[in-house]
């Protein structure tokens, strides 16, 4: 197959992964939002006389919990967060349960044209530039002996069981078990399926997508071979059954109404017109333009169309629109960054948890970190840092997480963003390595909430 794999990746990197201005403005919609409900259902108990209340944190759910979304999805966002209760402070019945959310909403969005609206799985807020939040209403409740909870989803008449981070923990899971790649796999896949808006009507949804691609990923060393292979893998399977279950609940199909049947059919057909286009990347007379406008055929992007535009007239670097910070972040690094949100509810209340770290310098002590931050001292490579629970009131016992993320171009250029979530003690030891602005967090977790957590900063200067 023609090595395209530079090139791929900075179209990966610059095109397809959502901005973090643009991830920021998802998030600051949603926090909108949440305190939109927040202060509504003030004003609805104080007008009712009842005492409604979450009992949790909301939990951000979907895509944008998953990392998944793309550019290509602009003014397309669906933005999913679940809303949790407890079972015996809200209404018995689903109905009812909505209504109350839907009227709570509705105190702090008559700016909105299209109110809130309750539908057979959630209630429903759009804006006019085509966002929509769906508040995905959920109820807890300890079964007898359990010290943690089970949660029930209200569906259209009747609460199910269901667990509103079972998705993004599989997920989870699942991205670690492919060295951190599914996911790329997936928003690739997902560009592919949203590159002709205007004819292409009809894909299947974001969850249908991502449970084929784990399903069927190919472990290739280049990013090209990856999605190449994984999709013709998917193809093949679509051609012999176009079933697709939940990953968490093999007894549920994801294709839930009469509809996903055309879907599914609709993407093994794309899947297969698209991928034949792809065959000249095999002929052993390949050339670079060949490859760049087969891929551009393929994605139907602008990226492609300005490569070969570039190729064929032979413009410098820079004429082709591609800039050294573009290279720099066109460096190819696995997306290894966990949650811990992703594994736990957040309580509502917080505990105290203070942090710190003695740094040494070939055994002998330097002093504490938050003292060298203070004086603005340098942190250099080569230390040993020992980080340490200095204080905290959650009552034990609990158990203790830690996240170690590295930032940067060295961190990227390396392979080496770590921040996967890890089960530790009291302390946790780490070398400095290189230059970035880095972070440890620590998390204290009882009865399967976040009870506590600290951020601690760990700037490296030179190196």
């Amino acid at each position: 197959m023609y090595d395209l794999s530079s090139k791929f990746n900075t179209f990966y990197r610059n095109c397809v992964v959502l901005p973090s201005e643009e991830r920021a403005n998802l998030i600051e919609k949603k926090n909108l939002n949440i305190r939109r409900l927040k202060e509504g259902m003030v004003e609805y108990n104080e007008e009712k006389g009842t005492d409604y209340k979450l009992a949790e944190e909301p939990v951000v759910q979907g895509s944008v919990a998953m990392y998944t979304v793309t550019q290509n999805e602009s003014n397309d966002y669906d933005i999913d967060v679940a809303i949790i209760f407890e079972k015996d402070a809200i209404p018995t019945g689903t109905i009812a349960t909505k209504n109350l959310v839907v009227e709570a909403l509705k105190k702090k969005t008559t700016q909105f044209n299209v109110q809130p609206e309750a539908k057979s799985n959630c209630v429903r807020i759009v804006y006019a530039d085509g966002y929509h939040i769906d508040f995905a209403i959920y109820r807890r409740f300890k079964k007898e002996g359990e010290d943690e909870y089970t949660y029930e989803h209200c569906g259209g008449l009747e609460w199910r069981e269901r667990n509103p981070r079972s998705i993004t923990k599989w997920f989870s899971e699942q991205n670690k078990t492919h060295d951190y790649r599914l996911r790329e796999i997936v928003r690739l896949f997902k560009m592919f399926c949203k590159s002709r808006p205007n004819s292409w009507k009809n894909m299947p949804g974001g969850l249908i997508l991502s449970v084929l691609a784990d399903e069927k990923f190919q472990a290739y060393d280049r990013i090209d071979e990856r999605f190449f292979y994984t999709l013709q893998e998917i193809k093949n399977r679509l051609f012999w059954n176009k079933e697709v279950v939940n990953p968490t609940d093999s007894s549920k199909s994801l294709k839930l109404v009469s509809s996903d049947n055309d879907k599914m059919t609709n993407l093994f057909n794309r899947l297969s017109q698209q991928l034949a286009k792809l065959d000249v990347l095999f002929e052993s007379n390949c050339t670079q333009a060949k490859a760049l406008e087969a891929w551009e055929g393929f994605f139907n992007h602008q990226y492609w169309t300005n490569q070969k535009q570039a190729l064929s007239k032979g413009y410098a670097m820079e004429q082709a629109h591609v800039s050294l910070a573009s290279l720099q972040e066109s460096q190819y690094y696995r997306d290894s960054e966990e949650f811990i949100t992703d594994f736990f509810g957040k309580s509502l209340f917080s505990y105290r948890l203070d942090v710190d770290c003695v740094v040494k310098n070939k055994g002998n002590r330097v002093g504490l970190l938050s003292s060298i931050l203070n004086k603005r001292e340098l942190l250099l490579p080569g230390y040993e840092l020992e980080f340490f629970i200095s204080n905290t009131d959650v009552p034990a016992p609990y158990k203790i997480y830690w996240k170690v993320k590295n930032e940067g171009a060295i961190a990227r250029e390396k392979d080496c963003i770590r921040g996967q979530i890890f089960e530790g003690g009291r302390t946790h030891y780490e070398p400095t390595s290189f230059k970035g602005n880095h972070y440890v967090e620590c998390y204290i977790v009882k009865n399967g909430l976040i009870q506590a957590k600290r951020r601690i900063s760990v700037p490296i200067k030179v190196g």
